[in-house]
C-alpha cells in the first residue's frame, strides 16, 4: 500500500518553484557528507576538506551542525581564534543552483567553534557550526577545512595512531530545535603507519635453562605504530655469557604488520644473554637489542599479561580480532584480557567476541580471557574490571536468573532513558560473590577512578597501578594502607589498538600502557588464573622487566610471619639500568637504595625530573612548559628520558638556557645535562603547569590553579653536598627534582636483601610490604605486597 501523497494529482492548483519538488524527493532528506581523502598517515600534518550538502530538509534559521569524531582520538585540538596558527578550522557557505521561482537562502554567515564534549559518547569531540541570521536551501554546501592553510598555518596534526575506517560523522539540527539527526554515510579514513623509524626486539626477560622461547622483531614508525607491508630482511644475533655468537636471519612479513617471529631459542648457560638485531636500510640505522637471563627456575614461570584491552565492540580502535592478534603476534603477550565496557556492548557483539576469544585461547602459547569493565561513577564505587577466569559462557550480560549484569544499559544504538542494572558496586559484588574462584575483579583508575571506600576481599585481589591513563602508585599505596590484601597489576587499558605495553598518545591516554608479570605454575587459563588470584604478580610500565619479592619460601602476595632472622630478598631485571629501589609499608617508604649515590656522583652531570599528575580524576595530565638556565659553566650535552612521543621535546634557546615541553600523567620525565663543572654551576628551573583543554581555545593557557608555576634555584655545590633537591607541589604526586647523577653504568640486574629487624616494624601487626623500583629511562616496576606479621620481641 502506497501512503505517499502525490501533489500532482491531489494538491490541485498551487504555486511552487519549478521542479524543486522532484529535485528534493530525489535527494536524501538529511543531505550528503563527503571527504576529499580516503587515507591519512598517522601523525602527519595536513589540510583536510569535508563538504556537507544540504538535503531536502533544508536548514532553518538558528539551526546548527556538528562534525563529530570519537573522544579517544588524539587528533590535535582544533582552534578558531587564530587563522595563521596550526589546527585552525573554518567553515564556508556556498549557495547551490536555484530552480525557476526559488528564492535564494538568507543565511548571513556561519559561526564555528570546537568543543571536546560537544556531542554524545563515543562521538564526543565536535566542530560546531551555527547558521546565523537566515536559512539554507537544499543543495547549498558547507565546506569545512580542518587545518586551513590559506592564512599561512601549518595545517592540522592527524591522530597519532593507526585506525581502519576512522569516522567523521555529521549531525544536523534541521529545525533549529537542538534535536540532532545523523546524516547517513560517515566520512571514512584509513589512518596508516608512517615510514620506518625504530626497530624493536621483544623477548622474555627471564627464562629457565634450556626452556624454549620465541623472539619477536618489529618495525615501528615515529609514533610507535607497527609498520605494514615492509618486507625487509635482517639478522638476529644471540650473544651468550661464554658461548660464541649465534646468527639467525629473518625477514619481516611482506603483508600486514612488519613483524618476524624467530622461534626456538634455548639458553643452556646461566646468566645474561643479549639479542642484537639489525635490519639494513639505506637511510636509517635500524638496530635494537634485548637481554634475557637464563636461570634454574622454581616451578613458577614468569608470563607477561595485559588484562585490559578494548576493541571497537565498545570504545576501542579496530575490531576484536585485530586487537587480540596484535597482542599475540606484535606485542608478544603470553596472556590477554579482552575488556568490553559493560554498559556499551550489545549482546550480539559480546557473544561473538567470547566465541572468538575461546577459539584463540591456546594453552602453552597464548591464554586469552573475556572480561567486562563495570563503568560505575566514582560516587557509586568507580571502575572495576571483571576477568572471567573459567571456561564456557561468562555470566554476562544476564545471570542464570535473567538479572541484568551491567552497570547500566546505554550505547549509540540505544534509544530512550538510561536503564540502571547492577548499580552501585554493592550489586556488582552480589552478582559474582558466590563464585570468586571464577572471577577476578580489578579496581582501576581510568576515566572514572575506583573509590576504595568499597572493597571485596575475595573478588578484588589486585589493583591496577598503571595504564595508558597514567601511573597510580597512590591508589595501590592507599589500598594497602586501608588494610586491603591486594597485589599490583598494570595493563594498557588500550583504546588505540596497540595493547601489550601500548604507546602513549598525545591526549588523555598520555602514558605508556602497562604490563602484568604473572608467576604461574601452569601456562593455561586455570594456572594463570590461580596465580592472579594468589597475587603472585608484579607490574611494569610496559617493559619486559622482571621483579620479585620473597621472604624465605614465601612469595609476594602471600600472608606470612617473620622469624626475625630471614631477610626480605628482591630481584630485579631490566634494560635501562636500575637507579632507585624503595620498600614501602603501605603508603610509607621505609627503606631505599639510590644507585647513583652508591656508584658515585659525576662532577659534570645533573638531572632535572618532573612528574606526577594534577588530580586523581580523568583529565589528570600536568602539561609542563619550562626552562632550565645554567650559569657559571657550559652546557656540553643534553639527553632526555621518559619523553613519550615527538611532541614532548627539549631545545636549546641560547648559550645558557634549555627549554622543554612535556606532559606527565603520574609518570616521570627527565632531562640530563652534561656541564663543564657541576660545582661551579647555578641552576635555575622555571616551569608553568597547565591542564588539559576541555573547554575553550587550545591556544589559551589552562593553568593548574593549585600549582600554576614553579621556580627554583640551586648551586651545583649544594647538590654535591646534599644529594638532591625536590619541590613537592600541590597535586597528585606532582614534583620537580634537581639531582646529581652518576657517570657509571647502572646495573640491568639488581638483587639484594632487607633486614626486617632494622625497619622498626611494630610486632604482632600485619605489614603490607612491597618494592617499587625505577630505571634510568624512568620506567618502573611494582611488586605485589607481602603481608608480613613481625614477631613479638
Amino acid at each position: 500500500m502506497n501512503n505517499a501523497f502525490d501533489p500532482r494529482s491531489e494538491a490541485g492548483d498551487y504555486t511552487a518553484p519549478q521542479g524543486l519538488y522532484e529535485q528534493n524527493k530525489g535527494n536524501p532528506f538529511l543531505g550528503r557528507f563527503t571527504c576529499e581523502r580516503r587515507q591519512l598517515v598517522a601523525g602527519e600534518w595536513t589540510e583536510l576538506t569535508l563538504v556537507y550538502e544540504v538535503g531536502a530538509s533544508g536548514l532553518a534559521d538558528g539551526a546548527w551542525l556538528k562534525l563529530a569524531f570519537k573522544f579517544y582520538s588524539d587528533w590535535a585540538l582544533f582552534q578558531t581564534s587564530e587563522p595563521s596558527a596550526a589546527n585552525f578550522v573554518s567553515a564556508e557557505y556556498q549557495a547551490g543552483p536555484l530552480v525557476p521561482g526559488q528564492s535564494p537562502a538568507t543565511v548571513q554567515h556561519l559561526k564555528v567553534r570546537f568543543d571536546q564534549k560537544g556531542h554524545e559518547r563515543p562521538f564526543q569531540k565536535a566542530v560546531l557550526i551555527d547558521i546565523v541570521d537566515g536559512y539554507l536551501n537544499p543543495g547549498d554546501r558547507i565546506t569545512i577545512r580542518l587545518g586551513d592553510r590559506r592564512h599561512g598555518g601549518a595545517g592540522t596534526r592527524v591522530q597519532s595512531f593507526v585506525e581502519k575506517d576512522f569516522r567523521f560523522r555529521m549531525f544536523i539540527d534541521p529545525l533549529g530545535s537542538s534535536k540532532f539527526a545523523e546524516v547517513p554515510g560517515d566520512c571514512l579514513l584509513d589512518i596508516v603507519p608512517g615510514p620506518p623509524a625504530t626497530l624493536k626486539v621483544i623477548a622474555p626477560r627471564l627464562v629457565g635453562l634450556n626452556e624454549s622461547f620465541d623472539a619477536i622483531v618489529r618495525l615501528d614508525d615515529a609514533w610507535g605504530n607497527t609498520c605494514q607491508d615492509t618486507p625487509l630482511a635482517g639478522t638476529l644475533m644471540l650473544h651468550g655469557p661464554e658461548e660464541p655468537p649465534q646468527t639467525q636471519p629473518f625477514a619481516l612479513s611482506s603483508q600486514g604488520w612488519a613483524v618476524a617471529r624467530v622461534p626456538g631459542y634455548r639458553l643452556p648457560t646461566p646468566g645474561e644473554w643479549r639479542l642484537a638485531c639489525e635490519v639494513p636500510h639505506p637511510l636509517l640505522s635500524l638496530k635494537a637489542e634485548a637481554h634475557v637471563n637464563a636461570s634454574e627456575l622454581s616451578a613458577l614461570r614468569p608470563l607477561y599479561a595485559d588484562l585490559h584491552v578494548h576493541s571497537d565492540d565498545t570504545i576501542g580502535t579496530n575490531d576484536t580480532l585485530y586487537n587480540l592478534s596484535y597482542g599475540r603476534d606484535v606485542a608478544g603477550l603470553d596472556v590477554l584480557g579482552y575488556t568490553a565496557n559493560d554498559f556499551n556492548i550489545t549482546e550480539a557483539r559480546w557473544n561473538k567476541a567470547v566465541e572468538l576469544i575461546h577459539s584463540l585461547n591456546e594453552p602453552g602459547r597464548f591464554v586469552c580471557y573475556p572480561g567486562t569493565e563495570w563503568c560505575g561513577n566514582s560516587a557509586a564505587g568507580g571502575d572495576r574490571n571483571i576477568v572471567f577466569l573459567g571456561e564456557g559462557k561468562p555470566r554476562f550480560p544476564f545471570d542464570e536468573q535473567g538479572r541484568l549484569m551491567r552497570s547500566f544499559e546505554w550505547n549509540e544504538f540505544t534509544q530512550g532513558t538510561i536503564r540502571p542494572g547492577t548499580w552501585p558496586v554493592d550489586d556488582l559484588y552480589a552478582a559474582y560473590a558466590d563464585a570468586p574462584e571464577s572471577h577476578l575483579m580489578i579496581p582501576h583508575v581510568g576515566g572514572r577512578r575506583c573509590n576504595l571506600d568499597w572493597h571485596h576481599p575475595q573478588l578484588e585481589r589486585l589493583v591496577e597501578v598503571g595504564s595508558a591513563w597514567g601511573q597510580f602508585h597512590w591508589v595501590y599505596a592507599e589500598a594497602l594502607a586501608r588494610g586491603y590484601r591486594v597485589g599490583a597489576v598494570a595493563n594498557s587499558d588500550e583504546h588505540q589498538g596497540r595493547c601489550g605495553g601500548g604507546v602513549p598518545a598525545t591526549a588523555v591516554f598520555g602514558s605508556r600502557g602497562g604490563l602484568t608479570g604473572v608467576l604461574a605454575a601452569r601456562f593455561d587459563r586455570q594456572g594463570v588464573g590461580q596465580a592472579l588470584r594468589a597475587r603472585r604478580t608484579f607490574a611494569t610500565t610496559g617493559e619486559r622487566s622482571f621483579a620479585s619479592l620473597r621472604l624465605g619460601k614465601h612469595w609476594m602476595g602471600e600472608v606470612c610471619e617473620a622469624d626475625g632472622a630471614t631477610p626480605l630478598s628482591y630481584h630485579l631485571l631490566g634494560e635501562a639500568g636500575w637507579e632507585s629501589v624503595r620498600l614501602f609499608r603501605g603508603d610509607q617508604c621505609i627503606w631505599e637504595r639510590d644507585l647513583h649515590q652508591e656508584l658515585g656522583w659525576s662532577d659534570t652531570r645533573v638531572r632535572i625530573r618532573v612528574g606526577g599528575a594534577r588530580i586523581k580524576d580523568r583529565y589528570r595530565g600536568a602539561y609542563w612548559d619550562g626552562s632550565i638556565e645554567v650559569l657559571g659553566t657550559t652546557i656540553r650535552a643534553v639527553d632526555t628520558h621518559g619523553f613519550d612521543h615527538p611532541e614532548q621535546t627539549t631545545w636549546r634557546e641560547n648559550t645558557t638556557t634549555m627549554r622543554f615541553k612535556t606532559a606527565t600523567h603520574g609518570d616521570t620525565d627527565s632531562i640530563e645535562l652534561t656541564l663543564g663543572a657541576l660545582r661551579d654551576a647555578r641552576i635555575k628551573v622555571k616551569a608553568r603547569i597547565d591542564g588539559y583543554v576541555k573547554v575553550g581555545s587550545p591556544l589559551k593557557r589552562q593553568p593548574f590553579v593549585h600549582a600554576p608555576e614553579v621556580e627554583v634555584s640551586i648551586s651545583g655545590a649544594e647538590l654535591l653536598a646534599g644529594g638532591k633537591f625536590q619541590e613537592e607541589l600541590s597535586g597528585t604526586e606532582l614534583i620537580l627534582h634537581i639531582e646529581p647523577i652518576t657517570e657509571q653504568p647502572l646495573p640491568r640486574e639488581l638483587a639484594g636483601e632487607v633486614n626486617l629487624v632494622g625497619l622498626g616494624l611494630a610486632p604482632d601487626l600485619e605489614h603490607p610490604l612491597f618494592i617499587t623500583a625505577r630505571q634510568r629511562d624512568q620506567s618502573r616496576v611494582w611488586t605485589s605486597a607481602m603481608f608480613v606479621t613481625a614477631e613479638h620481641r
